[in-house]
C-alpha cells in the first residue's frame, strides 16, 4: 500500500512564496487523491503494491493494461509529489553550493543562466505540467513533462522540480505563473537537491 508522506513542515512555513490554503489543498487534497486513487486501481496486484512508487513508474509495462493509464497517472503524481515537499525549505537558503553549484556552473554557464533556462521551460510547459532538472551520468539537463508523468519513466533521475500545475499556486497567484515561478526560488531546498545530486555521481 501507498500512503500519503507528511510534509517536512508547517502549512504555513513556505508563506509569503506559497500560502498556508494552497498547501493544505495540495498536499490534502491533490496528492491524497493520488496515494487514494492508485492504491485503488493496484487491488489484488500485491505483488506492484510492494514496490516503491519509483520502482513502479519503471516497470509500467508489467502493470495489468486495463489500469495501466490510471497507474501512470497517479503513480506519478505521488512520486512527483513526494520528491516537490522535500525540495521545499522554510529556512530561504537562497542558492546553490556544494557540488550541485559546480555543476549547474559547468552545464549552464552560472546560476543565473540557468534560473532562466529553467524558468522558460516551467513557462513553456503548455496546460499541466512539471519543469525538472535531471541527471544524466552526472550531467545536468532541463527538461519537462505534461501532466504527472516523470523522468523516472524514462530511466532519468530528477535532482529538482518544479510543479506548474494550476492547483499549486492559483490561490495566491491566479494566472500568473510567472510570479510563482519567482517566488519559488525562495523557497527551493538547494541542501537537498545537492543531495540528490550526488547520489547520481
Amino acid at each position: 500500500m501507498f500512503t500519503l508522506p507528511e510534509l517536512p513542515y508547517s502549512y504555513n512555513a513556505l508563506e509569503p512564496y506559497i500560502d498556508e490554503a494552497t498547501m493544505k489543498l495540495h498536499h490534502d487534497k491533490h496528492h491524497a487523491a493520488y496515494v487514494k486513487n492508485l492504491n485503488d486501481a493496484l487491488v489484488g496486484q500485491d505483488k506492484l503494491l510492494n514496490l516503491s512508487v519509483e520502482a513502479l513508474l519503471q516497470k509500467l509495462s508489467e502493470v495489468p493494461e486495463n489500469v495501466r493509464t490510471k497507474v501512470r497517472n497517479n503513480a506519478g503524481g505521488h512520486a512527483n509529489h513526494s520528491l516537490f515537499w522535500q525540495l521545499l525549505t522554510p529556512k530561504k537558503n537562497g542558492v546553490p553550493h556544494g557540488e550541485i553549484a559546480k555543476a549547474l556552473t559547468e552545464s549552464f554557464g552560472d546560476f543565473k543562466s540557468f534560473q532562466e533556462k529553467f524558468a522558460a521551460a516551467a513557462m513553456a510547459r503548455f496546460g499541466s505540467g512539471w519543469a525538472w532538472l535531471v541527471s544524466e551520468n552526472g550531467k545536468l539537463v532541463i527538461t519537462d513533462t505534461a501532466n504527472q508523468d516523470t523522468p523516472l519513466m524514462d530511466n532519468k533521475i530528477p535532482v529538482l522540480g518544479l510543479d506548474v500545475w494550476e492547483h499549486a499556486y492559483y490561490l495566491t497567484y491566479q494566472n500568473r505563473r510567472v510570479d510563482y515561478i519567482a517566488a519559488w526560488w525562495h523557497i527551493v531546498n538547494w541542501e537537498e537537491v545537492d543531495r540528490r545530486f550526488l547520489e547520481t555521481i
